[in-house]
């Protein structure tokens, strides 16, 4: 059995990611049809859209003209960056409580290879169960989740009952899964590729299968290769972390809002302690920087204070969090806390260079 076959891989996908944000932050606009774009007199193009729009036949990457004709009483919304970068970061640490080993494909879209997690006595489906809470509990968003033997399967699955759906896999039903496939759906099989397979008589991983490896790599290269590979389930890709970390944090969020900065200093030692445990995780290519502190209000809005120089103890984040909650002075349904990280390696590299 191959190792591909032994890893567990989720896919988590965030559902119109852009429109949903918009839609938290402005209940407003619930049921109506709504995408975020580029205004169509300007020859702007839609970045996503929510499931209103797409009934008309609204689609991410159209012109925003288009769209409009398809759906007059479309409303096109400029995309808040800062908004969505921020939803992302905040799915990225319920991520890193379970795994480090996440690939990032987009804000809204990413791998985790939970193979060696011992959350839930190392069930995929129940982590990704619970991720999936988690993000709606703390950012009222849904995301749809694929769990597989690998990310091939895992992002197809991710996509098989959206929106707010989980999909699983699992190792012994991938082959009966995979002969019914359309090509269509394999990775890396565009308009072009799948028209070439079907005059060919190839239309689903069942007829690709009657094709022996070296007729594939004949009529259509090297991916002919991965063709042979992904028409029997096969994909060793790894999950690929491509980034650094810069900073390490938790949070949590509380099921009854807290009244007070009272009650919101009575949980810092819980979410101080947990933090210190995924700082000791952290290999010794990291030091630790400014402490920082985050709190979002009963409202959603949010601050995060930080503060270069001072102390990671008790009192230094209780001082950044009094002054955080009087930025707001309201209740509180989340409170964060972390560090940023001093990145020893990148600095070791700048010494090199210079």
């Amino acid at each position: 059995m191959s190792d591909s076959r032994v890893r567990k891989i989720i896919h988590i996908d965030c559902d119109c990611f852009y429109a949903a944000i918009e839609m938290r932050d402005d209940p407003s606009l619930a049921n109506r049809p709504i995408a975020v774009g580029g205004l169509a007199e300007r020859r702007g193009v839609i970045a996503t859209c929510n499931y209103e729009a797409r009934a008309y036949g609204v689609r991410s990457a159209m012109a925003s003209g288009h769209a409009l004709k398809l759906c007059p009483d479309l409303l096109i919304l400029r995309p808040r960056m800062e908004a969505y970068r921020e939803a992302s970061r905040e799915i990225h640490g319920i991520f890193r409580s379970y795994t480090d080993l996440i690939e990032p494909l987009s804000l809204d879209e990413a791998f985790l290879d939970v193979t060696g997690c011992e959350h839930f006595s190392g069930s995929a489906t129940r982590i990704a169960q619970d991720i999936r809470q988690r993000v709606w509990q703390q950012l009222r968003i849904t995301v749809s989740a694929g769990v597989a033997p690998n990310k091939f399967l895992a992002k197809i699955a991710s996509d098989w009952k959206k929106p707010d759906g989980l999909f699983v896999i699992t190792p012994a039903q991938v082959d009966d899964f995979v002969r019914e496939l359309p090509v269509s759906r394999l990775h890396g099989v565009g308009r072009v590729t799948a028209e070439k397979l079907n005059k060919r008589g190839i239309h689903t991983c069942a007829d690709l299968r009657q094709w022996k490896r070296l007729e594939l790599v004949r009529d259509f290269g090297s991916f002919g290769e991965r063709l042979w590979s992904l028409a029997h389930g096969i994909d060793e890709r790894p999950v690929q972390v491509d980034s650094r970390r810069q900073s390490v944090s938790v949070e949590n969020t509380y099921e009854r809002d807290l009244p007070d900065l009272a009650a919101c200093l009575e949980r810092l030692p819980e979410l101080l302690d947990q933090l210190s445990k995924r700082m000791a995780r952290l290999d010794g290519s990291y030091r630790p920087g400014k402490p920082f502190v985050k709190l979002k209000f009963h409202d959603f809005t949010q601050t995060t204070l930080e503060q270069a120089g001072a102390g990671l103890e008790l009192e230094d984040y209780a001082d950044l969090l009094a002054v955080a909650f009087d930025r707001g002075k309201r209740p509180v349904r989340l409170i964060g806390v972390g560090v940023r990280l001093i990145d020893l390696r990148s600095g070791f590299e700048q010494l090199r260079l210079f």
